[in-house]
């Protein structure tokens, strides 16, 4: 299944990038209403739904008549829409106000889109050019997480029919100089002491405080940027330089991820921010310019100072400053084991922070304490405490065992399994489920030599020149993913044929178990719902429809030797197609009755759910106790996941696996061989954080209790699609994130390219991520 994915990603002032992106899910199989039912009470949103539906079906009648129909009762409203705006709506409001504005071009645009269908490239680009003129401020939301703007959309298809398409950046790139940063005032501590500054007040409590008594020293032993030293930076002599140069105009954010670190330091640490933003970032900019003791204690004292602040991410879900602090300074830590320094009891809790709404919070504190590490006693590892299992969940060759330190593990017949995985899509260049060509990669041989393509007629460009020369003979991308260390995939068992064989031969030659998904009605699949409508998870008759295809999952698979453990949903509180955002409670308890159903028909195999990211958290731990693995795509940054171990722990105790993260192979600003370089330097991270949590290890919070049991890698190969032209391997970016350049590029998220195409699905490039793997995973 192909994902695009959700996260909490940092925070971003440009809420919505424009992205020449629509999405169709023509795999889901909804029906369209009769003409009798159209009408002239249905509002524009609900017919430009139909609309799409009746374009992703190829429907060339349903198509014109429902987007003419709108075009009919609303172009007069949608021209005044137009008239009275003056610039680009930047907040969900605002777009959704402009909602009429909005779907009469979209009308235009699927008219568009048809006419290039129908190779009647005059008349579309005829009616594109209508959008370009009158409807520059129109936009639309893709389902897969994003608003896109029409017009731009519009152009990008003028242009390729005129044979004028170019892989173009969302916005022009600034060239910067690369500067290195040096503080003139660096602080006289190292790993401050604050007790010798000020009190620690109702430490462990919601009423926690930090009381400065004496200012100045404090100043003094932080350093320039760090609170509370607001006036050494301003002080550096580089500071009037660099300003004087003009190399600190624009915004901060535009800083953020430049090569000039002396100008993105001096923007930040007086940037016009919250100060637990400021001081996030102008830590970031510290540790990028290797002042990593500098940067840990920008960090700390976000968690001193201001524990309860946090920012927004792109999706408008909250991001708790001092929670990713403590994550940074643990990952510096790890990662410079010679200062000798760890971070003890440290915690900051946030009662009622899984939801989007942040007035509810309570910040619970302790800022814990700074403890230097005796090489005589230094422990990296805790031993495992009592032989005897505190707790074991399954009857069968595969189950959950928890020891009596806490520690989770995950088990196949009787030995331990750390999940390595991968998620396995090899899409042909030029397939896309948004005009309905995605193909099945598990039936493909397009060579018709009586193999299916990806799984054994892979090859690796050795020499990168696009072709394949005798010394690149076929190997495949199963043995490719062996030789990396790779032991499981993610699949879903619809809407595509799952062939069995192949997956048996996956399993006994290759060594690699299968995670086995159902939807769970997200995208309404499974459910009965149209896309329109979306799946409720109170309506009787999805639930009913639900179950079954949950029983059907079971029951087809659950003898076969590659099955790992059952998956329930893909990120469902993102909504999509389904109410689960709406409506998480409702989502959750039947989610646990869905699992409860697969315990009565296979009580051998463990059940997961797939979260987005903690969203909701505190629901599941509510509703769900017959879920055993909290599972969650999370794409967090480069020092791992952060806090959501302590999360998990905090609220319900069971094991956690990351079900999805990756890091594109493409950064503006960046060589293909340094993008390479920062995606594996990425993933590095993340995986020395999952094996950081797992059984045996420090675990959550630096104290017992690890709970990670593996995570999957998205994904094995780049996808072309998802930036719209499925021809093009696009650079686009398609929102803001925690990334090598602050976006997430979709096209770019394979260990492994396709070349410039022309071999596809066969060649592969094996880029450095992949390497590491090897090294780490084998």
């Amino acid at each position: 299944m192909h994902k695009v994915t959700r996260s909490q990603g940092h925070k971003v002032t440009r809420i919505f990038l424009p992205v020449f992106i629509f999405s169709l899910v023509t795999w889901c199989h909804c029906d369209l209403v009769t003409a009798e039912e159209l009408s002239g009470n249905l509002t524009s949103s609900k017919l430009i739904n139909k609309a799409w539906e009746a374009h992703g079906k190829r429907d060339i009648e349903n198509t014109f008549k429902y987007t003419q129909e709108i075009i009919n009762l609303y172009k007069d409203e949608a021209d005044r829409l137009q008239a009275s705006l003056t610039a680009l709506p930047e907040n969900k409001e605002e777009i959704e106000r402009a909602a009429v504005l909005n779907n009469v071009a979209l009308s235009y645009f699927i008219q568009g889109e048809s006419y290039m269908r129908q190779q009647d490239f005059d008349k579309a680009v005829e009616v594109f050019g209508i959008i370009i003129k009158e409807y520059s401020l129109a936009q639309a939301w893709d389902p897969r997480g994003w608003y896109w703007q029409i017009s731009r959309a519009a152009q990008d298809s003028v242009d390729k029919i005129q044979k004028r398409q170019k892989l173009e950046e969302e916005e022009p790139f600034i060239e910067r100089p690369a500067t290195k940063l040096n503080l003139s005032d660096p602080g006289t501590e190292d790993f401050v002491d604050y007790t010798k500054y000020g009190e620690f007040k109702n430490v462990g409590t919601k009423d926690y405080v930090y009381v400065i008594n004496d200012q100045a020293g404090l100043s003094k032993a932080v350093g320039e940027g760090i609170y509370p030293n607001t006036t050494s930076v301003r002080k550096n002599r580089r500071f009037k330089s660099v300003r004087k140069e003009g190399r600190l105009e624009g915004s901060q954010w535009d800083l953020l991820h430049s090569p000039d670190l002396e100008a993105a330091f001096f923007k930040w640490a007086t940037a016009s921010e919250p100060q637990g933003v400021k001081l996030f970032y102008t830590g970031l900019i510290l540790e990028k310019a290797g002042l990593i003791k500098q940067a840990i204690k920008c960090y700390y004292s976000i968690v001193v100072h201001f524990p309860g602040s946090y920012s927004w991410t792109y999706w408008h879900t909250p991001w708790y400053m001092a929670q990713a602090a403590i994550s940074k300074i643990n990952f510096l830590l790890r990662r410079n084991p010679q200062f000798r320094y760890k971070l003890a009891d440290v915690y900051v809790r946030i009662v009622n922070g899984y939801d989007n709404d942040v007035s509810n919070d309570t910040v619970i504190v302790n800022p814990g304490r700074w403890v230097r590490i005796d090489k005589e006693t230094e422990v990296d590892k805790k031993e495992p405490k009592a032989k005897r299992a505190k707790k074991i969940i399954g009857d069968g060759r595969v189950r959950l065992l928890q020891n009596q330190n806490g520690d989770w593990q995950l088990q196949l017949e009787g030995k331990s399994y750390l999940i390595k995985g991968i998620t396995y899509t090899p899409t042909k260049v030029g397939q896309s489920p948004d005009d309905g060509t995605l193909g099945n990669w598990m039936l493909e041989d397009f060579d018709n030599n009586g193999k299916i393509d990806g799984p054994y007629d892979a090859f690796v460009d050795k020499n990168e020149n696009n072709k394949q020369d005798r010394n690149e003979s076929a190997i495949g991308d199963f043995a490719l993913m062996k030789e990396m260390g790779v032991n499981t995939i993610r699949l879903y068992h619809h809407p595509q044929k799952i062939n069995k064989q192949l997956l048996r031969d996956l399993y006994k030659n290759y060594g690699i178990m299968v995670i086995m998904g159902d939807f769970l009605g997200k995208y309404a699949i499974g459910s009965g719902a149209s896309w329109y409508e979306g799946t409720d998870y109170s309506n009787p008759k999805h639930r009913r429809n639900m179950l079954v295809s949950v029983a059907m999952m079971v029951e087809e698979f659950k003898d076969e030797p590659y099955i790992l453990f059952w998956l329930l949903g893909n990120e469902n509180v993102y909504g999509v197609a389904c109410n689960a955002d709406k409506e998480p409670e409702a989502f959750f308890k039947f989610a646990n009755e869905a699992a409860t159903t697969i315990k009565s028909l296979d009580p051998e195999h463990p059940v997961a759910i797939c979260n987005g990211d903690t969203l909701f958290l505190d629901v599941f731990a509510r509703n769900c106790p017959d879920i055993d693995i909290f599972g969650l795509n999370a794409y967090r940054g480069d020092y791992g996941f952060g806090y959501l171990w302590q999360s998990v722990k905090d609220e319900v105790d069971k094991p956690v696996f990351i079900t999805e993260f990756g890091c594109p192979a493409y950064a503006r600003g960046k060589t293909q061989e340094e993008a390479e370089q920062l995606q594996a330097e990425y993933h590095q991270a993340a995986w020395e954080d999952i094996e950081h949590n797992a059984f045996g290890a420090e675990g959550a919070g630096g104290s017992e209790g690890a709970n990670a049991i593996g995570g999957v890698v998205f994904e094995w190969l780049d996808e072309w699609w998802k930036a719209y032209e499925p021809t093009q391997h696009d650079y686009k970016a398609l929102w803001s994130g925690p990334f090598p350049d602050g976006f997430m590029h979709e096209e770019w998220l394979g260990l492994c390219g396709q070349g410039n195409g022309s071999q596809s699905p066969f060649l592969r490039h094996l880029r450095k991520a992949y390497f590491m793997y090897k090294d780490i995973w084998r």
